[in-house]
């Protein structure tokens, strides 16, 4: 009899976490930090309902930090088994943990120093020594290779599109066969190659980021080009808030490609992430996991003005010419975008350009929903700058690509659960489930226990 316990992405985008127990281990699959909502947030302040020393293994999809930002805290509490993940999540996380860390440390030491935090001292979630512990912990395996782990369970890691190492993960255990999808990619992503297909699962565990919808069908060349184009006329700056992992490399892209064809004046444009530059870097290492070509690659890398130092930041903010500027984070959660966002957002003449899935409680969701001002360093900050939606470039899959991955499967699971979604899409992608595949299908509570 196996156990699995919902911990995380439950109600919400983030915090993925799964408990699965057998009659002698436990495995953690994902171990993500919860961000959005204040009552999210404040999950990853609670103990783990289990002994961090107790867990035989963590399995990670991706490296994303709401899938793998929690694993500072499991080694800080006691966690010494090993952390399986493809070669290019060890290699990302390795730049995200720290830089996760890093930003903790400032932001409790910022609060800190202005006195706007209701705790004395403000303390981090966890520090850099705690990620650098965390990293020992990682041991990559190759892809579509079974790796047996303790009380006789066995992983594949199975390519899924999403961003550069990000895998569903198939477990084997007593002769049943449970798959989590992980964050499943799209089929026709411009850098990332489409997830590939698994047939058998006695269970299932499904995303639903987009289960309520569909991406537009649109050119998002076209569309970042003509946000571009259009900002510049006023004589403005567009500020794209980017995922320094995945959507950063694809912004790049179709930059590169815009500036070859001439379809945007000739502005600079910056990457003011210095993590970003490195994920970058990562892709030349694994050449053959996406589609770019190296010259494909050498266009991208070579398309912005890479910004390392806080001075050099603080510059483009007290320039007031054309540009375009990259940063992190992807939700405008934190991060250096904050700063671009508190000069340029009160200005009409700019552009903020969102890229992504804008979870709940976010500044991004607020500044997507028209709100006339955001909070940011203790202070509100008024939106008077222009805001796109770009969803097509999302690297979730929408519920239509996501019913085409499930369609490969040679028959339907015992049960499917529909994680990783809000809880309108959580609900509309069971529904798709049940409608167009006639599946056992349902929404499964936080810190809910089935038993298959």
């Amino acid at each position: 009899m196996l156990r699995l316990t919902f911990m995380g992405a439950t109600g919400t985008v983030t915090g993925s976490k799964y408990l699965i127990t057998t009659k002698s281990a436990r495995t953690l699959v994902d171990c993500g930090l919860f961000q959005g909502l204040k009552q999210l947030r404040l999950r990853n302040w609670n103990p783990p309902p289990f002994k961090p020393q107790m867990l035989a293994a963590v399995v990670l999809t991706h490296a994303h930090i709401d899938h793998s930002g929690y694993l500072p805290v499991l080694a800080r509490m006691g966690f010494r088994g090993r952390v399986y993940c493809s070669s290019a999540t060890r290699d990302l996380c390795r730049i995200l943990l720290p830089d996760s860390a890093h930003l903790l440390e400032e932001e409790a030491a910022f609060a800190n120093r202005h006195g706007f935090s209701k705790h004395a001292p403000a303390l981090p979630l966890y520090t850099i020594a705690d990620a650098k512990r965390a990293l020992r912990l990682l041991h990559p395996v190759d892809m579509n290779r079974e790796q047996k782990l303790a009380d006789g369970m066995a992983i594949t890691l199975v390519p899924n599109g999403h961003i550069l190492g990000s895998a569903a993960v198939v477990i084997r255990c007593d002769g049943r066969q449970l798959v989590f999808s992980g964050d499943l990619g799209r089929p026709h992503d411009a850098v990332m190659k489409a997830p590939e297909a698994i047939h058998e699962a006695d269970a299932l565990v499904i995303e639903s980021t987009y289960g309520d919808r569909l991406h537009e069908a649109v050119d998002a060349q076209a569309v970042l080009g003509e946000a571009i184009r259009r900002t510049a006329a006023r004589g403005g700056t567009v500020i794209i808030p980017s995922f320094a992992v995945g959507r950063a490399q694809t912004v790049l892209y179709y930059l590169s490609r815009l500036k070859a064809a001439g379809a945007i004046p000739d502005l600079p444009v910056y990457l003011n992430s210095p993590m970003a530059a490195d994920a970058t870097d990562i892709y030349r290492a694994h050449a053959g996991e996406h589609r770019l070509s190296v010259a494909e690659y050498e266009a991208l890398r070579g398309v912005a003005k890479v910004v390392n130092s806080v001075e050099e930041s603080r510059s483009l903010d007290a320039s007031p010419w054309p540009k375009v500027i990259v940063s992190a984070s992807g939700m405008a959660t934190g991060g250096r975008v904050l700063h671009h966002l508190k000069t340029y957002a009160p200005d009409a003449r700019n552009t903020v350009l969102f890229v992504g899935y804008q979870a709940m409680g976010t500044r991004g969701a607020a500044m997507l929903a028209g709100a006339p001002a955001v909070k940011m360093f203790g202070e509100y900050v008024p939106v008077k700058a222009e805001i796109v939606n770009l969803t097509t470039l999302s690297s979730h899959a929408d519920y239509q690509e996501m019913l085409g991955w499930l369609k490969g499967f040679a028959r339907p699971p015992q049960m499917t659960y529909v994680t990783h979604g809000e809880p309108v899409a959580a609900d509309a992608m069971r529904l798709h489930v049940e409608e167009a595949l006639h599946w056992r299908c349902r929404v499964p509570e936080h810190m809910e226990t089935v038993r298959w």
